[in-house]
This record gives structure tokens, sequence and C-alpha cells, in this order.
């Protein structure tokens, strides 16, 4: 029995030993290298891949464009398409083909493809390209639409991109193909992809938007009666945030978020809210703004637990006598969200007062709760719509510019607080500023609340200036922009307003190669104020 114990371990010894061998050895297949029929398969696969970039996961394939594509694993470059054009040459052989010069443009031929993924890394040098959309037809026989999706490289990326543009193409005698010209940002609208109104089937919770895709920020559906009756949720009534700076609303916003989240209750919030009077043309308060119309509703939605208050109370009125839903009143900013956490009511309703500033919504977080409750800014983005003109900008300027940021205005004329502002962004002190930091003849965005661009105009003899008004068919009648603004907000035509210009032209600032901001870069004078640097710092 000892010598067949021996020799069953002596067996169980060596197959370890040759397993370990093999998995150490073995070396598994590189669609890379495999035979070029494998390579183009491969490169060419038209399955919806989840990209990844930086550990952070994005939406997959079928939500970006067309389905037909061209994956390479990462960044795209000019080896990557050679190899491509490499590959569909050896298996296409030696067999010769003859062609009509004068026929028109085939999209669909993949020596036109290559051709237009060549002449797009070779225009662009200053973004990275991680999937090309099959080209359409254009507008005639010589043009093909085609899409991409793409990161800066420098600058400030918190998103992939998606550009599609029209490609004017030339077939000569001897049929050889060249590109005459590419169009401006999203000139090729055939080759743009529309999403279908219909629900996801599977939500990632993570993902970096695709700015350029259709919005979907329609309001949450309540599917069900039994769903809303076993639902528990939080409201803020009342209070003297209304019309107040959009960071004041902000603050006092995502308190409330912040509480329904530690709660673990639906956000019941008002989509409509006032505009300050600081961001209107008229320079009065407005209200029955959209939240939408500043804020991604759609990011906020799929992230977090929220309720549109009209819809709200009309499944209340409905269901609440029926099935004795019942509510719980919070008139004390001091009762904390701790406090809150045994109420078993369907519906908590903190009502503030009149009396300033303890009817602010943002005392809720203040004292022992500002531990505890941590405000969710990462839930909170610009709407998309706004950051599509942020990518048009940076688009037309080939994502290679550096940008500075002018602040003027009331500051720079008042000499109390900012004794040196307006002498420190003088055009003579910018060009003197600049000329160590950026370099000459380089395209310089100017973000500025200066209304009289003209003021810069010294600074042109260095810098080709831009500005955000140079930009204004972005949203004007034809835009876009004014075409989905004004179907959400119910035919009524949306003033670009003055939080739309900051939001945009602080965005565009940050996208610039080199970024020169006033407070830091320009002047010695403290952002709030003489004396307040160091508790600024703090």
């Amino acid at each position: 029995m000892a010598m067949i114990g021996n020799v069953c371990f002596s067996f169980f010894v060596v197959g370890v030993l040759v397993f370990t061998i093999m998995a150490a050895t073995y070396e598994p297949e590189d669609p890379l290298f495999n035979p070029s029929t494998k390579i183009t398969t491969f490169l060419t696969s038209k399955s919806n891949a989840t990209f990844k970039s930086d550990n952070t996961v994005v939406r997959t394939g079928e939500d970006f464009m067309a389905a037909n594509e061209t994956v390479f694993g990462s960044i795209i470059n000019s080896t990557d398409v050679e190899n491509l054009v490499n590959a569909e040459s050896s298996d296409a052989g030696d067999v010769a083909s003859q062609c009509d010069a004068s026929g028109p443009i085939d999209c669909k031929d993949p020596e036109v493809f290559h051709l237009m993924m060549r002449a797009t890394i070779d225009k662009f040098h200053d973004i990275h390209f991680y999937r090309f959309g099959k080209p359409v037809p254009g507008s005639n026989d010589s043009t093909c639409d085609m899409a991409w999706r793409f990161r800066p490289k420098e600058g400030k990326a918190a998103a992939y991109y998606k550009d599609y543009r029209r490609f004017v193409i030339d077939r000569s005698e001897n049929c050889t193909l060249s590109v005459v010209s590419i169009g401006e940002y999203h000139s090729g609208m055939n080759a743009r992809k529309r999403k279908k109104n219909q629900k996801e089937k599977h939500r990632q919770v993570t993902f970096l938007p695709v700015v350029g895709e259709i919005v979907n920020d329609s309001l949450p559906v309540v599917e069900s009666e039994s769903s809303f009756n076993h639902g528990k949720y939080l409201i803020y009534e009342g209070g003297g945030d209304r019309c107040k700076s959009m960071n004041h609303y902000l603050w006092s916003f995502l308190c409330a978020l912040g509480e329904a989240q530690y709660l673990n209750r639906t956000l019941v919030m008002d989509l409509s809210i006032c505009l300050s009077s600081i961001y209107t043309s008229s320079k009065q308060d407005e209200e029955g703004k959209d939240f939408r119309l500043y804020f991604d509703f759609e990011h906020l939605k799929e992230a977090a637990s929220v309720l549109d208050k009209d819809q709200f109370w009309a499944e209340w009125n409905k269901w609440q006598q029926k099935d004795g839903m019942s509510l719980h009143v919070v008139e004390d900013f001091k009762v904390t969200p701790m406090k809150l956490m045994e109420v078993n009511d369907a519906l908590i309703m903190r009502k503030f007062g009149s009396v300033e500033p303890d009817n602010y919504w943002y005392r809720v977080c203040e004292g022992e709760t500002e531990s505890v409750i941590q405000r969710p800014w990462h839930l909170l983005w610009k709407s998309r719509r706004l950051m599509d003109i942020v990518s048009a900008i940076a688009s037309k300027l080939n994502w290679d510019y550096d940008s500075v940021h002018v602040v003027r205005g009331e500051k720079a004329r008042n000499k109390e607080l900012w004794p040196n502002l307006d002498a420190h962004t003088s055009p003579d002190a910018l060009l003197s500023t600049l000329q160590d930091k950026i370099e000459e003849g380089r395209n310089l965005y100017i973000a500025t609340n200066e209304p009289d661009t003209s003021f810069f105009d010294p600074l042109k003899d260095k810098y080709t200036t831009h500005f955000l008004d140079e930009y204004k068919d972005l949203w004007d009648k034809t835009s876009q922009w004014y075409s989905e603004t004004t179907k959400l907000n119910n035919g009524i035509s949306v003033e670009f307003d003055g939080y739309m210009r900051v939001s945009v032209d602080t965005e565009v600032f940050l996208r610039g190669k080199k970024q020169l901001e006033t407070f830091n870069d320009l002047t010695s004078d403290c952002k709030d104020g003489i004396n307040t640097c160091n508790v600024a710092a703090k």
C-alpha cells in the first residue's frame, strides 16, 4: 500500500510539473500576428465592444454611431491604417480591376475608407482617434461623410468627443483617389447616428459622455402604482434660494440631493428654476427656466434617484388617499438628516420660512451635518447641448490653441478691492505677461467678461485672437442647439443667456493647451478682494 501511495504521489508531482511548464510557456493567439484574413476580420469587426480608458467604463458602441465601424484596440495612428491596407491588399491578391474615372465615388470601397482615415489623421495632429465609422454617401457623387470618436491630446479632456465631416474626393484619369477637402465640424450630417427612442437594455452606472449624441433628458417615468407607493421621497419647499446666483442655487440643490442619498430616498426636484438678473439681458429675474438647459439631466436621472415635482404631485394626489401614504413635515433646518433616518413616512417635506438666511436650503448641511452629508458634485454635469458648442469651438480651432481668462467688468472699476486689476489686464500689460508664456503666432482664445472685444486688438500683432462671439452661428436660429432647446421649451425660443455664455467660455478656456488665469497669472490682486488671498488659499 505504501508503494502504491508513493507511485500515485509521483504521478501527481510529475503532472503538476508538466502543467506548470505548459502554463509558463504557452502564448495565446495574438490577432495582430494572424494571417491577413484573420487580421482583417479583427480590425473590421462589427461587434459592439465596450471601450475603456484609464480604468473608466464608457458607453458601448451602439450608443455612438453607425453599426459598421473599424475598431483598433486603443489610439489609432497612420501605422494602424497602413497595416489594415496591407492586410486587405494581401487578401485581394493580384486581381486587376478596371475603374471608371468619371463614375461616382463608391463610399463603401475600402480604398476610399483608408484614404479618408489617413487624411483625417494627417490633418488633425492634436487629437487622438479611437474609432472610425464606415463612410456613407454625402450630398453628391464626389462626397462621402465619415464619423469618428476622439479626444484632444492636451488640455482638459473629460469626455470622448464625436465628429462627423464631409469629404470631397477626386479620382484622376489613372483612377488615383485623393481627398480634396474636409468640411467643418459636424458637416457630414449623413454620418450622424440618431438614437432611437427606446430604453437601454443594459445601463452603465459609470461612463464618460460622448459629446455630439442625441440627448435623452426626458422626465423619468413612474412605471406603476406599486412602484410609486413603495417608494420613499424627500422634497424641499419654499425658502429664499430662488432667483439667487447659480452658485448659490447649486450649493443648496446639492445639499438636498446629498441628504436624499443619505436617507436613501428619491429627491423630488423642481425642474423650473429662476435665473438671476445677473445672467439675463433684461436685467430682471426670469422664472420658468428649464434645469435641462443648463445641466445634464440624462446623467442625473441615470446616476441618482430623482423625480420631477409636477409628476410627483400628480401621482401623490392620485394614490395618497387610496393607499394611505403618509407625510412627515420638518419646519426647522436644525433637524439633522441623522434624526430623520428612522422616519418611515413615504414623504419627508422640509419647509423653509421667509427669514433670511435661515430659510436657505444649504443651512441643512451646516454644523454637525457637514461631516456627514457630502454634496455629490460628480452627479451634476453641464448640459450636453452646451458641451456640444464647446466641442464645436475647440474643433474649429483644431484643438490647437492656448487660452487666457481675463476678468474685468465691475471688478476692474472697483479700485478699493482690486487696486491693480485694471492696469494688470490692460493690453500692454497682457502683452508683457504673455510674451514669456505663450509662443508668438499661436491661436489665443480669450475668455472674458469684457463686452468690447476690440479692447484686446493690440494682441493681434502677436497672436491670432478668438472670442466666444465669433461662434454665434452655433446658437443662432439656424443651429442645432436652437432647434433642440426650442423643442425642449415647448416651442418657445430660448435665449443664449449670460450663464450659458459663462459655462461655454469657461469650458473652452479649460481645453486650451496652456491656460492663464486672471488671479493666478495676470495680477497680484486677490480674487475676492484685498487681503483675501490667504483666506482663499485655505
